[in-house]
Protein backbone atom coordinates (compact mmCIF):
# COMPACT_ATOMS: atom_id res chain seq x y z
CA UNK A 1 0.00 0.00 0.00
CA UNK A 2 2.67 2.55 0.72
CA UNK A 3 4.92 1.56 -2.35
CA UNK A 4 1.72 2.19 -4.34
CA UNK A 5 1.36 6.19 -2.97
CA UNK A 6 4.80 6.50 -3.52
CA UNK A 7 4.35 5.46 -6.95
CA UNK A 8 1.36 7.36 -7.36
CA UNK A 9 2.74 10.68 -5.49
CA UNK A 10 6.44 10.70 -7.79
CA UNK A 11 4.21 10.23 -11.00
CA UNK A 12 2.18 13.83 -10.16
CA UNK A 13 5.52 14.70 -9.45
CA UNK A 14 7.62 14.41 -12.43
CA UNK A 15 4.33 15.38 -14.85
CA UNK A 16 3.42 18.82 -13.05
CA UNK A 17 7.34 19.38 -14.27
CA UNK A 18 6.80 18.76 -17.46
CA UNK A 19 3.82 20.60 -17.55
CA UNK A 20 5.69 24.01 -15.90
CA UNK A 21 8.57 23.46 -18.46
CA UNK A 22 6.21 23.71 -21.55
CA UNK A 23 4.84 26.98 -20.31
CA UNK A 24 8.53 28.24 -19.73
CA UNK A 25 9.22 27.25 -23.43
CA UNK A 26 6.46 28.78 -24.63
CA UNK A 27 7.02 32.44 -25.89
CA UNK A 28 5.77 35.75 -24.08
CA UNK A 29 2.14 36.75 -25.62
CA UNK A 30 3.30 40.85 -26.82
CA UNK A 31 1.64 43.08 -24.19
CA UNK A 32 -2.33 44.51 -24.78
CA UNK A 33 -2.34 47.42 -27.08
CA UNK A 34 1.25 46.96 -28.34
CA UNK A 35 1.53 48.21 -31.98
CA UNK A 36 3.70 46.76 -34.69
CA UNK A 37 5.25 49.10 -37.43
CA UNK A 38 4.78 53.19 -37.26
CA UNK A 39 1.93 55.00 -34.96
CA UNK A 40 -0.75 56.33 -37.78
CA UNK A 41 -1.70 60.19 -36.58
CA UNK A 42 -3.14 63.15 -38.23
CA UNK A 43 -0.98 66.07 -39.61
CA UNK A 44 -1.24 69.50 -40.17
CA UNK A 45 0.72 71.44 -42.51
CA UNK A 46 1.44 74.75 -41.89
CA UNK A 47 0.41 77.50 -43.88
CA UNK A 48 1.02 80.96 -43.90
CA UNK A 49 -2.31 83.11 -44.31
CA UNK A 50 -3.46 86.67 -43.36
CA UNK A 51 -4.96 86.73 -39.89
CA UNK A 52 -6.22 89.77 -37.91
CA UNK A 53 -6.31 89.61 -33.59
CA UNK A 54 -9.74 90.44 -32.88
CA UNK A 55 -9.75 90.80 -28.35
CA UNK A 56 -12.46 91.70 -26.37
CA UNK A 57 -12.11 93.10 -23.05
CA UNK A 58 -13.95 95.03 -20.41
CA UNK A 59 -14.36 98.68 -19.81
CA UNK A 60 -16.29 101.34 -18.19
CA UNK A 61 -18.12 104.49 -19.55
CA UNK A 62 -16.73 107.99 -18.02
CA UNK A 63 -18.24 111.37 -17.79
CA UNK A 64 -16.40 113.74 -19.90
CA UNK A 65 -15.75 115.69 -16.66
CA UNK A 66 -16.84 114.69 -13.02
CA UNK A 67 -17.02 115.92 -9.51
CA UNK A 68 -18.19 115.92 -6.11
CA UNK A 69 -19.76 119.62 -5.36
CA UNK A 70 -18.11 120.38 -1.84
CA UNK A 71 -19.23 123.85 0.61
CA UNK A 72 -15.82 125.80 0.31
CA UNK A 73 -16.80 126.81 4.26
CA UNK A 74 -18.55 125.44 7.04
CA UNK A 75 -22.05 126.76 8.01
CA UNK A 76 -25.70 126.68 7.48
CA UNK A 77 -27.22 125.75 4.45
CA UNK A 78 -30.00 128.56 4.20
CA UNK A 79 -30.87 128.07 0.24
CA UNK A 80 -30.86 124.56 -1.50
CA UNK A 81 -31.27 124.34 -5.47
CA UNK A 82 -30.01 121.12 -5.69
CA UNK A 83 -32.28 119.51 -8.97
CA UNK A 84 -32.20 115.94 -8.65
CA UNK A 85 -31.36 114.28 -12.21
CA UNK A 86 -31.50 117.74 -13.86
CA UNK A 87 -29.03 119.71 -16.50
CA UNK A 88 -27.94 122.84 -14.97
CA UNK A 89 -25.89 125.52 -16.31
CA UNK A 90 -22.61 126.75 -15.25
CA UNK A 91 -22.13 129.19 -12.22
CA UNK A 92 -25.77 128.27 -11.34
CA UNK A 93 -26.84 128.58 -7.41
CA UNK A 94 -26.83 125.33 -6.18
CA UNK A 95 -26.65 126.47 -2.29
CA UNK A 96 -26.21 129.19 -0.14
CA UNK A 97 -24.77 129.14 3.71
CA UNK A 98 -25.73 131.34 6.40
CA UNK A 99 -23.93 134.80 6.01
CA UNK A 100 -24.86 136.96 8.39
CA UNK A 101 -22.21 137.81 10.63
CA UNK A 102 -19.92 137.97 7.89
CA UNK A 103 -22.33 140.64 6.27
CA UNK A 104 -22.37 142.57 9.78
CA UNK A 105 -18.48 143.03 9.40
CA UNK A 106 -18.38 144.04 5.80
CA UNK A 107 -21.36 146.58 6.96
CA UNK A 108 -19.20 147.97 10.17
CA UNK A 109 -15.58 147.71 7.15
CA UNK A 110 -17.86 150.23 5.12
CA UNK A 111 -18.37 152.88 7.58
CA UNK A 112 -15.25 152.90 8.88
CA UNK A 113 -13.61 153.07 5.56
CA UNK A 114 -15.68 156.11 4.77
CA UNK A 115 -14.69 157.83 7.71
CA UNK A 116 -10.82 157.23 6.70
CA UNK A 117 -11.52 158.20 3.50
CA UNK A 118 -12.93 161.77 4.22
CA UNK A 119 -10.01 162.08 7.09
CA UNK A 120 -7.30 161.09 4.25
CA UNK A 121 -9.56 164.38 2.20
CA UNK A 122 -9.00 166.65 4.89
CA UNK A 123 -5.15 165.89 5.42
CA UNK A 124 -4.32 166.36 1.68
CA UNK A 125 -5.42 169.82 1.34
CA UNK A 126 -3.64 170.05 4.59
CA UNK A 127 -0.45 168.84 3.19
CA UNK A 128 -0.86 171.28 0.18
CA UNK A 129 -0.38 174.05 2.61
CA UNK A 130 1.96 172.21 4.42
CA UNK A 131 0.18 172.18 7.53
CA UNK A 132 0.82 168.51 8.53
CA UNK A 133 4.02 166.51 7.48
CA UNK A 134 4.18 163.93 5.20
CA UNK A 135 4.54 161.07 7.48
CA UNK A 136 0.77 162.20 9.34
CA UNK A 137 -0.72 162.48 5.43
CA UNK A 138 1.15 158.55 4.70
CA UNK A 139 -0.22 156.95 7.76
CA UNK A 140 -4.28 158.02 7.41
CA UNK A 141 -3.60 156.69 3.57
CA UNK A 142 -2.30 153.54 4.99
CA UNK A 143 -5.29 153.08 6.94
CA UNK A 144 -7.90 153.51 4.08
CA UNK A 145 -6.12 150.76 2.01
CA UNK A 146 -6.02 148.98 5.38
CA UNK A 147 -9.77 148.84 5.56
CA UNK A 148 -10.17 148.11 1.60
CA UNK A 149 -8.02 144.72 1.97
CA UNK A 150 -10.31 143.91 5.03
CA UNK A 151 -13.39 144.80 2.92
CA UNK A 152 -11.90 142.28 0.05
CA UNK A 153 -11.50 139.59 2.37
CA UNK A 154 -14.47 139.56 3.66
CA UNK A 155 -16.22 139.90 0.37
CA UNK A 156 -14.00 136.87 -0.71
CA UNK A 157 -15.51 134.96 2.51
CA UNK A 158 -19.20 135.61 1.69
CA UNK A 159 -18.55 134.73 -1.99
CA UNK A 160 -17.21 131.38 -0.16
CA UNK A 161 -20.83 130.87 1.24
CA UNK A 162 -22.33 130.33 -2.11
CA UNK A 163 -21.95 126.94 -3.80
CA UNK A 164 -22.23 127.09 -7.49
CA UNK A 165 -21.81 124.74 -10.42
CA UNK A 166 -18.49 124.09 -11.67
CA UNK A 167 -19.78 123.17 -15.70
CA UNK A 168 -22.94 122.23 -16.63
CA UNK A 169 -24.14 118.99 -16.54
CA UNK A 170 -26.16 116.27 -14.74
CA UNK A 171 -27.00 116.46 -11.18
CA UNK A 172 -27.41 113.08 -9.24
CA UNK A 173 -29.19 113.01 -5.73
CA UNK A 174 -28.29 115.41 -3.24
CA UNK A 175 -27.33 114.17 0.31
CA UNK A 176 -28.35 116.86 2.26
CA UNK A 177 -31.05 118.49 3.52
CA UNK A 178 -32.58 122.65 3.77
CA UNK A 179 -30.97 123.92 7.24
CA UNK A 180 -28.12 121.09 7.29
CA UNK A 181 -24.98 122.37 8.78
CA UNK A 182 -21.69 121.51 6.72
CA UNK A 183 -18.24 121.05 6.27
CA UNK A 184 -16.28 120.90 3.56
CA UNK A 185 -16.10 117.34 3.80
CA UNK A 186 -19.75 117.10 3.01
CA UNK A 187 -21.05 116.49 -0.43
CA UNK A 188 -23.82 118.63 -1.52
CA UNK A 189 -24.45 116.79 -4.79
CA UNK A 190 -22.39 115.02 -7.99
CA UNK A 191 -22.37 116.71 -11.08
CA UNK A 192 -21.51 115.09 -14.69
CA UNK A 193 -20.63 116.22 -17.68
CA UNK A 194 -22.71 113.75 -20.39
CA UNK A 195 -22.24 115.56 -23.40
CA UNK A 196 -19.35 113.57 -24.28
CA UNK A 197 -18.64 110.41 -22.74
CA UNK A 198 -15.56 108.71 -22.76
CA UNK A 199 -14.54 104.82 -22.28
CA UNK A 200 -11.62 103.91 -20.37
CA UNK A 201 -10.13 100.25 -20.46
CA UNK A 202 -7.12 98.25 -20.40
CA UNK A 203 -4.88 95.90 -22.71
CA UNK A 204 -2.58 93.01 -22.56
CA UNK A 205 1.02 94.58 -22.39
CA UNK A 206 1.42 92.48 -25.54
CA UNK A 207 -0.72 94.81 -28.02
CA UNK A 208 1.38 98.12 -26.29
CA UNK A 209 2.95 98.63 -29.65
CA UNK A 210 -0.80 97.73 -31.82
CA UNK A 211 -2.75 100.15 -30.53
CA UNK A 212 -3.00 103.81 -31.76
CA UNK A 213 -3.97 107.20 -31.69
CA UNK A 214 -7.46 108.15 -33.54
CA UNK A 215 -7.80 103.85 -34.09
CA UNK A 216 -11.75 102.87 -34.00
CA UNK A 217 -12.94 100.38 -31.42
CA UNK A 218 -16.35 99.17 -31.44
CA UNK A 219 -18.41 98.21 -27.76
CA UNK A 220 -21.73 97.25 -26.50
CA UNK A 221 -23.11 98.16 -23.19
CA UNK A 222 -25.42 95.32 -20.64
CA UNK A 223 -29.34 95.92 -21.60
CA UNK A 224 -28.63 97.00 -25.14
CA UNK A 225 -27.97 94.88 -28.47
CA UNK A 226 -26.88 98.22 -30.01
CA UNK A 227 -23.06 98.64 -31.06
CA UNK A 228 -21.59 102.02 -30.70
CA UNK A 229 -18.18 103.55 -31.41
CA UNK A 230 -15.63 105.23 -29.83
CA UNK A 231 -12.03 106.97 -31.07
CA UNK A 232 -8.98 106.16 -28.79
CA UNK A 233 -7.75 109.57 -27.76
CA UNK A 234 -4.93 108.77 -25.29
CA UNK A 235 -3.25 105.41 -23.00
CA UNK A 236 -1.52 106.07 -19.84
CA UNK A 237 2.29 106.54 -19.74
CA UNK A 238 3.00 103.49 -18.39
CA UNK A 239 1.96 99.68 -17.76
CA UNK A 240 0.13 98.52 -14.62
CA UNK A 241 2.95 96.48 -13.21
CA UNK A 242 0.41 93.95 -11.34
CA UNK A 243 -1.49 93.31 -14.33
CA UNK A 244 1.00 93.89 -17.04
CA UNK A 245 -1.68 95.88 -18.59
CA UNK A 246 -1.93 99.47 -20.21
CA UNK A 247 -4.65 101.21 -19.50
CA UNK A 248 -6.66 102.95 -22.69
CA UNK A 249 -9.09 106.13 -23.53
CA UNK A 250 -11.17 106.54 -26.12
CA UNK A 251 -13.76 109.46 -27.09
CA UNK A 252 -17.60 107.88 -27.61
CA UNK A 253 -18.87 108.95 -31.13
CA UNK A 254 -22.03 110.55 -31.16
CA UNK A 255 -24.83 110.44 -28.07
CA UNK A 256 -27.43 108.42 -26.70
CA UNK A 257 -29.66 108.01 -23.87
CA UNK A 258 -28.83 104.48 -23.15
CA UNK A 259 -25.00 105.58 -22.42
CA UNK A 260 -24.32 106.37 -18.37
CA UNK A 261 -21.50 107.17 -16.88
CA UNK A 262 -20.48 104.17 -14.66
CA UNK A 263 -22.08 101.36 -17.14
CA UNK A 264 -19.95 98.22 -18.06
CA UNK A 265 -19.21 98.35 -21.50
CA UNK A 266 -17.19 94.74 -23.41
CA UNK A 267 -15.07 96.54 -26.13
CA UNK A 268 -13.77 94.74 -28.71
CA UNK A 269 -10.56 95.56 -30.44
CA UNK A 270 -9.45 94.52 -34.10
CA UNK A 271 -5.51 94.90 -34.76
CA UNK A 272 -3.73 94.80 -38.38
CA UNK A 273 -4.05 91.58 -39.83
CA UNK A 274 -0.55 89.68 -40.78
CA UNK A 275 -0.60 88.82 -43.72
CA UNK A 276 2.14 85.78 -43.02
CA UNK A 277 0.74 84.27 -40.02
CA UNK A 278 1.56 80.33 -39.23
CA UNK A 279 -1.46 78.85 -37.47
CA UNK A 280 -1.88 75.64 -35.73
CA UNK A 281 -5.00 73.85 -34.27
CA UNK A 282 -4.69 74.33 -30.43
CA UNK A 283 -5.17 70.71 -29.37
CA UNK A 284 -1.33 70.33 -31.16
CA UNK A 285 0.24 71.84 -28.28
CA UNK A 286 1.71 69.97 -25.38
CA UNK A 287 2.08 71.92 -22.39
CA UNK A 288 5.28 71.97 -20.42
CA UNK A 289 6.94 72.72 -16.97
CA UNK A 290 8.43 75.44 -18.81
CA UNK A 291 6.95 76.44 -21.96
CA UNK A 292 5.49 74.29 -24.82
CA UNK A 293 6.41 72.09 -27.62
CA UNK A 294 4.87 70.43 -30.59
CA UNK A 295 5.18 67.23 -32.97
CA UNK A 296 6.92 67.75 -36.25
CA UNK A 297 6.57 64.55 -38.80
CA UNK A 298 10.50 64.78 -40.51
CA UNK A 299 10.82 62.15 -42.66
CA UNK A 300 8.45 59.16 -40.79
CA UNK A 301 9.72 60.42 -37.54
CA UNK A 302 8.65 62.38 -34.39
CA UNK A 303 10.54 65.42 -34.16
CA UNK A 304 9.53 67.13 -30.93
CA UNK A 305 9.58 70.96 -30.71
CA UNK A 306 9.94 73.72 -29.04
CA UNK A 307 7.86 76.55 -29.78
CA UNK A 308 6.43 80.15 -28.69
CA UNK A 309 2.87 81.19 -29.44
CA UNK A 310 1.25 84.64 -29.81
CA UNK A 311 -2.17 85.16 -30.09
CA UNK A 312 -5.07 82.71 -30.58
CA UNK A 313 -8.70 82.16 -31.70
CA UNK A 314 -11.54 79.59 -31.29
CA UNK A 315 -9.46 76.73 -32.61
CA UNK A 316 -5.67 77.60 -33.27
CA UNK A 317 -3.21 79.36 -31.92
CA UNK A 318 -0.09 81.56 -33.81
CA UNK A 319 3.19 80.03 -33.89
CA UNK A 320 5.90 82.54 -33.44
CA UNK A 321 9.26 80.56 -33.35
CA UNK A 322 9.71 77.02 -33.38
CA UNK A 323 7.48 76.09 -36.84
CA UNK A 324 8.27 77.08 -40.37
CA UNK A 325 6.04 77.00 -43.44
CA UNK A 326 5.36 73.59 -44.79
CA UNK A 327 6.17 71.64 -41.33
CA UNK A 328 3.74 68.80 -40.68
CA UNK A 329 2.81 69.34 -37.36
CA UNK A 330 0.65 66.14 -35.66
CA UNK A 331 -2.55 66.74 -33.80
CA UNK A 332 -3.27 62.97 -33.29
CA UNK A 333 -1.99 60.60 -30.96
CA UNK A 334 0.27 63.34 -29.10
CA UNK A 335 0.09 61.34 -25.50
CA UNK A 336 1.20 57.99 -28.15
CA UNK A 337 3.88 59.09 -29.66
CA UNK A 338 7.49 59.08 -28.57
CA UNK A 339 10.72 61.39 -29.08
CA UNK A 340 12.41 60.18 -32.48
CA UNK A 341 9.22 57.49 -33.02
CA UNK A 342 8.59 56.20 -36.36
CA UNK A 343 5.26 57.70 -37.44
CA UNK A 344 2.90 57.57 -40.30
CA UNK A 345 0.45 60.43 -41.56
CA UNK A 346 -2.90 58.75 -42.26
CA UNK A 347 -4.88 61.84 -42.73
CA UNK A 348 -3.76 65.89 -43.20
CA UNK A 349 -6.90 67.59 -40.90
CA UNK A 350 -6.90 70.93 -43.21
CA UNK A 351 -6.44 69.13 -47.00
CA UNK A 352 -7.45 65.58 -48.63
CA UNK A 353 -6.58 62.20 -47.69
CA UNK A 354 -2.29 61.42 -48.62
CA UNK A 355 -2.52 57.97 -48.47
CA UNK A 356 -1.55 58.14 -51.98
CA UNK A 357 1.47 60.45 -51.15
CA UNK A 358 5.03 58.97 -50.10
CA UNK A 359 5.52 58.95 -46.34
CA UNK A 360 8.75 60.08 -46.05
CA UNK A 361 7.72 63.62 -46.45
CA UNK A 362 4.31 65.40 -46.68
CA UNK A 363 4.45 67.75 -49.21
CA UNK A 364 2.23 71.18 -49.26
CA UNK A 365 1.07 70.63 -52.74
CA UNK A 366 -1.16 67.80 -51.81
CA UNK A 367 -3.09 70.08 -49.80
CA UNK A 368 -6.27 71.67 -50.65
CA UNK A 369 -5.42 75.79 -49.22
CA UNK A 370 -8.71 76.72 -47.82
Amino acid sequence: MRVTSFILIFTFIILNSCSTKKKEDKPAAPPAGARSGPIQVNGYIVIPEAFQDNIDVPGSLVANEATDIHPEVSGRIIQLNVAEGRFVGKGTVLAKLYDGDLQAQLNKLKIQLALAEKTEERQAQLLKIQGISQQDYDISLLQVNSLKADIGIIQTSISKTVVRAPFSGKLGLRDISLGAYVSPANVIAVINQIDQLKIDFTIPEKYFGQIKLGQLITFTIEGSKKQFGAKVSATESNITENTRSLKVRAIVIGKDAALIPGAFAKVQLSFDPDPNALLIPSEAILPQARGKQVILYKGGTAIFADVNTGIRDSARIQILDGVHAGDTVVVTGLLSVRPNAAIKIGKVINGKSISDVPQNEVKPEAVKQH
